[in-house]
């Protein structure tokens, strides 16, 4: 009987496809669920759900100079987005959007933790340095939710709800950096860094972490 190599199996192109794949799902759900408490249209709904689930790869490439895009490389993504928009046209109701939110939030997290791996690695494969690397992988897993907010005309919610969401995929970064300091199998890397990232975004929402705002000493009162 063969043994298969799980290094074989789990190659690192193969690895990072699966992670954009997952990630741009559950990112492209968190877009939809906003459009939708807007009450946009098709057309908006497309656009906010393809800001969200595209927008922070598309940056990251746009800044490493990588082409073509994840979305023009596998254009099937673009097919499976307007359908979801549709299907969420049809069936979606108001009464839904509440609960849905709430379970998107852990959804959300994995995919933090997804973009956050797959974005880091990508920079580190075009040998950038690594506090630029991790910086990369923080704006592939933030900038989707940051373009989602501005264009519904929001202070980003990655900005302002004051609960550690870059911080999380920061310190993700920094763990990929260290698993491959080790010498560990990439795909090993890459799913520690997610874990880290993930796991960090979730036990912020149970326990309620919050990061200090700034404070000017100023009461508001004249």
């Amino acid at each position: 009987m063969t043994i298969v190599n799980l290094n074989t199996i789990l190659t690192l192109t193969n690895t990072q496809m699966v992670i954009e794949i997952a990630a741009t799902v559950a990112f492209a759900l968190s877009g939809l669920i906003e459009a939708a408490r807007k009450r946009l249209d098709v057309v908006g709904i497309s656009m906010v759900t393809g800001l969200t689930a595209f927008g922070g790869g598309t940056l990251r490439d746009i800044l490493l100079d990588r082409r073509p895009f994840f979305w023009v490389q596998h254009a099937t993504w673009l097919w499976v987005l307007l359908a979801l928009c549709l299907g969420a046209m049809v069936f979606m109701q108001a009464r839904h959007l509440e609960p849905t939110e709430r379970a998107m939030l852990w959804p959300d997290a994995l995919g933090l933790g997804l973009f956050t791996a797959g974005g880091t690695l990508i920079a580190l494969d075009y040998q950038m340095p690594m506090i630029v690397a991790v910086l990369m992988g923080t704006v592939t897993a933030v900038f989707g939710g940051v373009m989602r907010d501005m264009v519904c005309n929001e202070i980003p919610r990655a900005f302002s709800d004051h609960q550690p969401y870059a911080v999380c995929a920061f310190a993700g970064g920094w763990v990929l950096i260290l698993a491959q300091g080790m010498e560990a199998p990439q795909w090993a890397c890459m799913f520690a860094a997610c874990a880290t990232a993930t796991a960090l975004r979730m036990l912020a929402l149970y326990r309620g972490w919050v990061l200090p705002a700034w404070d000017s000493g100023v009461s508001g009162k004249g």
